[in-house]
């Protein structure tokens, strides 16, 4: 994880030459905007800094963030629709179609590396192929029907039956290989 950190020499009181500051030296001491860790993204700082002393800024988004830390990783499983336990026999066991189904978690960093991937193939074969998620954390039924024990893992069904399981993040041709003996 990043972290940007920062400082700010601040001279002594005693040093200074005189206790008013020449405009010179106070635009060289004025207030900075430094950058701020907040989570993924840099950021501007939401405080002033000078000589020291920090003077907040009121902001909307200071707070209505808060500092919090969101994972965006939940956000790129929209594309493909979701399956559940209830869903399951109506939009994959009687497709009409070959079906193609990642089993995943929000928490898993190589289902996240073929979220986009999934998306690719969901767009390439679209009228030929129908694809779906399973989130095993919601709908572990299903996942243990057909054996999951490792995510990501991709099975494809046709007429109801598993035909092709791949395990793991794999490159998009290994996919589009695997689907294409298939069609």
């Amino acid at each position: 994880m990043a972290t940007v950190l920062e400082s700010l020499i601040v001279p002594r009181a005693s040093t200074l030459p005189s206790l008013t500051i020449s405009p010179i030296a106070a635009s060289s001491f004025s207030a900075r905007r430094l950058p701020r860790f907040g989570g993924l993204r840099a950021r501007p700082s939401f405080s002033i800094r000078s000589f020291g002393s920090v003077s907040p800024i009121p902001s909307s988004r200071l707070a209505r963030r808060g500092g919090l830390v969101v994972c965006e990783a939940q956000d790129t499983a929209v594309e493909v629709a979701a399956v559940t336990d209830a869903n399951w026999q109506s939009l994959v066991l009687d497709s009409e179609f070959p079906v193609l189904v990642e089993f995943w978690a929000p928490w898993c960093g190589p289902c996240r590396m073929i979220h986009p991937i999934i998306d690719e193939l969901a767009k390439q074969y679209a009228g030929k192929l129908k694809c779906y998620k399973v989130n095993t954390d919601e709908s572990p039924s299903v996942a243990t029907r057909y054996g999951i024990r490792s995510i990501p893992t991709v099975i494809i069904f046709r007429n109801g039956e598993k035909k092709d399981a791949i395990i793991g993040a794999v490159p998009k041709s290994t996919l589009t290989t695997s689907i294409e003996k298939f069609l």
